[in-house]
């Protein structure tokens, strides 16, 4: 049945939901907002909401670093939901932290993270999402003119913990995943904003079949292990966030567990890096001299972080070479370090 912008399915006794795909589940015994599913005509599954567990979802659990339990026999997903994050639609960057339940699940085709429009499925949908696809990560995103997608080096599978950090200006795209070198990307058409309103989900989402979500961000599966410390930023000068107020509370959620590892009894700092665990956040602390994900990538003699920091004055540029460096003076300076007129 549709008329013209809203279809939905007239459904046969037993069943509801817009596929028809809920059998009905007439006389809830769940409690606290589950989801029940009838696995017979005489028994009920109680799928639990954020927070809760046990066969009725009874007892309440505290959930500072999620585990999500990938596509469930029913079909379901396990996710978390965030109310719709402001203010993305020129510029945004992403960080978190992914552990995998199995290597089997990285290399299917499991969703991370989803914004974007719900519904209609054409291609002019906005929506941003990450993914899993066949060992890689695999991040895109479409303003509206077309879809701009980057797959990242196959990940690197001894790694217990992986780090992404991922962002946009404008039509321009880039995803740096563990120590792998940052990828670029520039969306096609002309659109350059974001335009998004559906909630943020974690891990999976709340419909029952991913047809609905738009066209090219066809993630088969939800997420399958654990997910530390999402944080977003809206312009380069602001810290980074968790998503939602009060921070990192999301709106909603459906079966979701306490992970069982501490992230810092699965990170192995390099070269000397300590690993620093407050909350749900989690980071390596690096040496002078290091820098990356785990402490693996020099820092340059040029780049800011170094120590000493160089001495090109008056605005020289810092270029290195094999052993030290040197600088290039602007127009009117001179001198080893730029330092004279």
């Amino acid at each position: 049945v549709s008329d013209a912008e809203n279809w939905f399915c007239e459904c046969p006794k037993l069943y509801s939901g817009k596929l028809c795909q809920f059998a009905s589940c007439d006389e809830n015994p769940c409690g606290n907002g589950a989801t029940c599913f009838p696995k017979s005509r005489k028994d009920a599954v109680c799928l639990c909401p954020y927070g809760r567990s046990g066969i009725l979802c009874s007892e309440a659990i505290n959930i500072s670093q999620p585990s999500f339990s990938g596509t469930d026999v029913f079909g379901y997903t396990s996710f978390l939901a965030y109310s719709a994050i402001p203010n993305i639609i020129f510029y945004y960057e992403f960080r978190l932290k992914f552990q995998l339940a199995n290597h089997h699940s990285a290399l299917q085709d499991n969703l991370i993270f989803f914004t974007g429009q719900k519904g209609q499925g054409l291609n002019g949908d906005d929506f941003l999402e990450l993914g899993l696809r066949n060992g890689r990560v695999v991040y895109s995103y479409n303003l509206g003119s077309g879809t701009a997608t980057i797959i990242s080096k196959p990940l690197d599978l001894t790694l217990n913990i992986h780090v992404i950090h991922l962002g946009r200006y404008l039509q321009k795209g880039w995803l740096k995943v563990d120590d792998q070198k940052n990828r670029t990307v520039t969306s096609p058409g002309r659109l350059v904003g974001l335009n998004v309103f559906s909630q943020f989900y974690l891990g999976g989402y709340r419909e029952y079949t991913p047809e609905l979500l738009p066209k090219g961000s066809r993630f088969k599966n939800s997420f399958h292990g654990c997910i530390f410390d999402v944080q977003v930023r809206t312009s380069m000068n602001q810290e980074f966030k968790s998503p939602e107020t009060p921070e990192g509370h999301p709106n909603s959620g459906r079966s979701v567990g306490q992970c069982k590892d501490s992230p810092c009894s699965l990170i192995k700092c390099r070269n000397g890096g300590k690993c620093i665990e407050s909350g749900s956040t989690v980071y390596c602390d690096c040496l002078t001299g290091w820098k990356g994900a785990f402490c693996t990538e020099t820092v340059s003699v040029c780049e800011p972080e170094h120590n000493p920091p160089h001495l090109c004055k008056q605005g020289g540029t810092c270029v290195p070479l094999p052993k030290g460096y040197t600088c290039h003076c602007p127009l009117g300076t001179t001198g080893t370090y730029c330092e004279q007129g």
